[in-house]
């Protein structure tokens, strides 16, 4: 019986999704995305992927977070809406929504992680 409780647990341990970041929610914002609470941002200036998020917040630090960087990764949500892997993301604006989610991303940015737009996802989250 131990030997089997051993073995359960090694399995629940090799299997487990590693947490390496915070965890928050998101969801995506539609164009018009100028002007930006972040000074320098115009047209020609926003991350050209089209990968660049509204920062809550939580993470809005009175406009210090402006510029930095995120590697995001879809957690969970309604009707399975993860895509796997991360994207990289940089903050341009202070959400606007309310409530608003740690991050509102730009329909480009949140198409490449979640198969379902306009919804509300759980993220992972590091600066990077």
């Amino acid at each position: 019986m131990e030997a089997m409780l051993v073995m359960f647990a090694l399995f629940c341990l090799m299997n487990a999704n590693e947490v390496l970041g915070d965890i928050g929610t998101a969801t995506s914002y539609a164009p018009p995305y100028l002007p930006t609470k972040c000074p320098g941002y115009n047209q020609d200036e926003l991350p050209p992927n089209g990968f660049f998020v509204a920062a809550g917040t939580d993470i809005w630090d009175n406009g210090a977070a402006c510029g930095r960087r995120y590697q995001v990764r879809c957690l969970s949500g309604l009707r399975r809406p993860c895509k796997n892997g991360f994207v990289v993301v940089q903050v341009v604006d202070l959400c606007r929504m309310s409530p608003c989610p740690t991050m509102a991303f730009s329909s480009m940015a949140f198409d490449a992680i979640s198969r379902i737009p306009n919804t509300k996802i759980n993220i992972e989250y590091q600066q990077v």
